[in-house]
């Protein structure tokens, strides 16, 4: 009796993040708007299997995040084929992870990283060439090294 082995096919991670210092009650910005553009987009681009990944209420100057660190973990078990965000600030503020996360680690595991309102989009490396500086403004704009962000202005 053969056994046909089963596709494991990977899903989609919908990570939304918000913190206090993001706004708290900012509506743009809500988990639940989140949610709502993420799945629209993720549907319309026909990645039907998703699953979201939501810290509510974190900052994103650093990556000790109860739902990003499950979505890495679930990367790292080949869970995951690509990652979806509002824009590159949601997936985190400190320019030097966010970038390592971007160019180094999701590459690694070939997962495809998409921050849809920055164009971002890794498969098409789509808006690629400015992320970086994108990642270092969202950096500034949380207050981490301001003076230097701002120095000569």
């Amino acid at each position: 009796m053969s056994r046909k082995k089963q596709v494991n096919q990977k899903i989609t991670a919908l990570y939304c993040r918000i913190s206090l210092e993001d706004g708290g009650d900012n509506e743009s910005m809500s988990i639940s708007n989140q949610k709502l553009m993420l799945r629209d987009f993720a549907e319309k681009n026909g990645m039907f299997q998703y699953e979201y990944y939501v810290d509510d209420g974190y900052t994103g100057r650093n990556f000790n995040r109860p739902s990003f660190q499950r979505m890495i973990a679930d990367i790292e078990a080949g869970k995951i084929g690509c990652v979806i965000t509002k824009d590159l600030s949601r997936l985190g503020r400190n320019y030097i992870e966010a970038g390592s996360y971007i160019e180094i680690f999701f590459p690694k595991h070939n997962v495809r990283y998409i921050a849809i309102t920055d164009g971002v989009d890794s498969l098409t490396r789509q808006e690629m060439d400015i992320t970086p500086f994108k990642n270092i403004l969202n950096d500034c704009t949380a207050g981490i090294f301001p003076k230097r962000c701002w120095q000569g202005v």
